[in-house]
């Protein structure tokens, strides 16, 4: 890595981590002992979920970080983990897993009311250490309503990107890679290379990382102002849809909390169409969640977890947040936006696909952020060196590190 990249990327690192120094408030009573939850929920999607808990009577303290991860990490080694932790993926929780870290949820929530890819599995470790709770569509593509984009790929200039979070920084642009994998491959190659049995070199996911290189590449100096803007945009705004002077951004459902009291006048497609290379047909759904875990074997916190993973609960963060189940006993919500968010997580005709990034174990997860983002810094640059340095990291994991399984699917 040349001494430029380097600087570069050590003043990303210190402007988000800046950004997300301050935790959220703890919540809950003052009645003790509380449940700790840590959470990724911030700002007006913490105050929802918040509510939610509220109604649950149970006293309660939640720390609310983009960095959960970074944060869950600083705690369990400090021997102090929260009671409840809740991570957008779950390739660290197979790792904690495996470390005997994690209370079985058995009882708490019902498994057959959770079809693919929601229950993915590790060999050698228990399927009942994790819980998801939140889930999100991300093969789509928002736009003003209105502004429908015509099916072909847009060029870098109609594109909102940002790669700047308060944790991972990086994340969107493998949200790129991913989909354009996805799209160009289909589920099978697409969960192989997820789970580590493909090479980072490999035909599939070399072409893909081409193709969206070479897009940045039609305007590097484009290309390094998204690298150091936020995901989320400019701080007070509308999200970059609605604030950054472009058309179209490449982002999950949750995206609609960016756009504050415009959200409804947001709309989405489907990614395939639009993505550079194409346009392709749609393969698959590439889709997240946030899963909760038991750190704590207290009865406080499994009664919580049971609570947060109920219908009723479900229902009423559905209301209250905006958020969509991957419960599929929880039924759709009204809305013309949520109603096409929910038929493509029940189309049986079309295959969900977790984060592929969100399933790797954590060092692989952040060498793929890491040469995303020098790829975003030189967008001129073979993309070899970059996959090379991906793999030598997965290589260099233990042979009995669990690989997870189940991450494509179709709806039950």
């Amino acid at each position: 890595m040349t001494r430029g990249v380097r600087v570069l990327l050590l003043l990303l690192a210190l402007c988000v981590t800046a950004a997300g120094c301050g935790l959220a408030a703890p919540g809950g009573s003052d009645a003790d002992p509380k449940v700790t939850i840590l959470g990724p929920w911030t700002d007006e999607q913490e105050v929802r979920f918040k509510e939610v808990l509220n109604g649950f009577g149970i006293p309660y303290t939640y720390q609310g970080t983009a960095a959960t991860r970074e944060v869950l990490l600083a705690e369990v080694q400090a021997g102090n983990p929260p009671d409840i932790a809740i991570l957008p993926g779950v390739g660290e929780l197979v790792e904690y897993a495996s470390e005997g870290r994690l209370h079985s949820l058995d009882g708490l929530y019902d498994p057959e009311e959770y079809g693919n890819p929601w229950r993915p599995a590790a060999e050698g470790v228990a399927d009942d250490l994790w819980v998801p709770l939140k889930a999100d569509l991300k093969s789509i593509v928002w736009y003003r309503t209105g502004e429908a984009p015509r099916p072909r790929p847009a060029p870098l200039a109609a594109w909102c990107v940002g790669m700047g979070d308060d944790g991972a920084s990086g994340w969107p642009g493998s949200d790129w890679i991913e989909d354009l994998i996805l799209q160009r491959a289909g589920p099978v190659l697409y969960a192989r290379w997820a789970t580590g049995d493909m090479p980072w070199a490999d035909g599939p996911v070399r072409d893909a990382w081409t193709t969206w290189a070479r897009m940045l590449a039609q305007d590097p100096d484009a290309a390094g102002r998204m690298l150091l803007a936020d995901h989320r945009g400019p701080a007070g705004g509308h999200g970059l849809l609605f604030g950054g002077g472009c058309d179209l951004e490449h982002q999950g459902s949750f995206a609609r909390a960016f756009y504050g009291d415009r959200s409804g006048r947001a709309a989405f497609a489907d990614s395939a169409p639009l993505l550079p290379g194409g346009p392709y047909t749609v393969k698959a759904h590439e889709v997240s969640a946030d899963f909760a875990a038991l750190f704590g074997g207290g009865g406080a916190a499994r009664d919580l977890i049971r609570r947060l993973a109920s219908r009723d609960a479900q229902e009423d963060w559905g209301r209250k947040g905006g958020v969509f189940s991957p419960n599929a006993a929880v039924p759709p919500k009204d809305g013309a936006v949520d109603k096409e968010v929910s038929r493509r997580f029940t189309d049986q005709r079309v295959p969900l696909c977790l984060d592929a990034s969100d399933v790797m174990p954590a060092a692989v997860r952040d060498a793929f952020y890491e040469a995303v983002l020098l790829t975003m810094a030189h967008p001129g640059e073979p993309v070899g060196e970059r996959l090379d340095d991906v793999q030598k990291v997965q290589d260099a994991q233990p042979e009995d590190t669990p690989r997870l399984t189940g991450v494509c699917g179709r709806p039950q």
